[in-house]
């Protein structure tokens, strides 16, 4: 192995921005060392993209010698085609996409940028098949470039289920994207008083969103028992795993969905949405058995449903914490995910 140049967001470490790109990143920095190789880390501040982020991208960059071998997150070279483009004349550069810009947004701007990012790259890094597909369609990028090194998880003791099922757990973000909205609204129209909804997530990426959801639970009656109670990571987020019942993710887009794996390695069903990459990330058993439920975004009644037969059907629950159970054996560690990164890197500093 020889040394590769990692090029992340600051803050990767702080447990207080615990999201699933940061995850990936942190578990991939310490993955590739154990492969042995020399991992050089180059952290860009933000806000991504932004002026001070392409400035300090480029300052990062130069300092690569020639002929270097670079991993940069998506997050960092993707609005970054102006300093991106002409260093790939230089060096080699992989880009690690966890979440295409451009499937998240129509405007073609932002969608130009990151294609000039992508087809200058010597390789790209997606996180799901999904990913994969919508870059090859959208950006005529080339096959034998585009890879995919889906997240890896880490297989945890199964949660102990409550007889009721009434401990439910959300995991994301308090952002507009993860659909809060959706879940509060949802909760309201499920009533009783037989069920509790811990939020586990930073509150800080979009504060006033945060209150808007404060005031939407008091509005519907359920701030008593739907909790905002900020990041978890380590043995903490473990412990809330460890004692929910289902996770629900009310998500309007995601690529993959760690927190779907997560859920799934503790044995713990999910109920989500059918947006991008989460119903490969779901999966089936080889029935073709779902281990949980999916159910339209934007769609507060549906989910309601799905969770009110969670709670009122014994049948329903105990198949579906079957199901998780046996599509926890299925589950991929981290080491599938260092090995295909590994490859990549050493195909394109051959």
């Amino acid at each position: 192995m020889s040394t590769v140049h990692l090029v992340v967001p600051s803050g990767v470490d702080d447990p207080g921005r615990s999201t699933g790109g940061n995850v990936y990143d942190r578990r991939i920095r310490r993955g590739l060392v154990d492969a042995g190789w020399t991992v050089a880390e180059h952290a860009v501040p933000g806000p991504w993209p932004g002026p001070r982020a392409r400035r300090a991208l480029a300052h990062e960059l130069a300092a690569v010698p020639d002929g270097g071998v670079v991993l940069v997150d998506g997050l960092v070279a993707s609005g970054a085609d102006a300093v991106v483009v002409p260093e790939t004349e230089r060096l080699r550069i992989v880009v690690l996409l966890h979440l295409p810009l451009g499937a998240d947004t129509r405007d073609a701007e932002i969608r130009e940028h990151e294609q000039r990012s992508l087809a200058a790259s010597a390789g790209v890094v997606a996180t799901s098949d999904w990913s994969r597909r919508w870059l090859l369609e959208e950006y005529d990028l080339l096959e034998d470039r585009v890879h995919v090194a889906e997240p890896g998880v880490d297989r945890a003791p199964v949660a102990d289920a409550s007889e009721t099922g009434g401990r439910l757990l959300c995991v994301a973000a308090v952002t507009p994207g993860k659909g809060y909205d959706v879940l509060v609204d949802a909760l309201a129209e499920v009533g009783g008083d037989g069920w509790r909804c811990v939020c586990v997530g930073s509150v800080t990426r979009d504060p006033s969103h945060h209150q808007d959801l404060l005031h939407r639970s008091r509005e519907a009656g359920v701030a008593e028992r739907v909790h905002f109670v900020g990041p978890r990571s380590g043995r903490d987020l473990e412990a809330s795993y460890a004692t929910a019942d289902v996770l629900l993710l009310a998500s309007r887009f995601e690529t993959f969905g760690m927190v779907v794996t997560e859920a799934l390695a503790h044995g713990v069903p999910v109920i989500t949405t059918v947006v991008g990459g989460l119903p490969e990330t779901l999966g089936r058993l080889p029935d073709g058995t779902r281990p949980g439920v999916l159910v339209p975004p934007d769609d507060p009644s549906a989910l309601s449903e799905e969770v009110r037969v969670w709670l009122r059907d014994d049948g329903i629950r105990a198949s579906l914490r079957e199901a998780a159970r046996a599509r926890r054996a299925t589950l991929a560690g981290w080491d599938r995910t260092v090995s295909g990164i590994s490859r990549v890197l050493s195909e394109v500093g051959s």
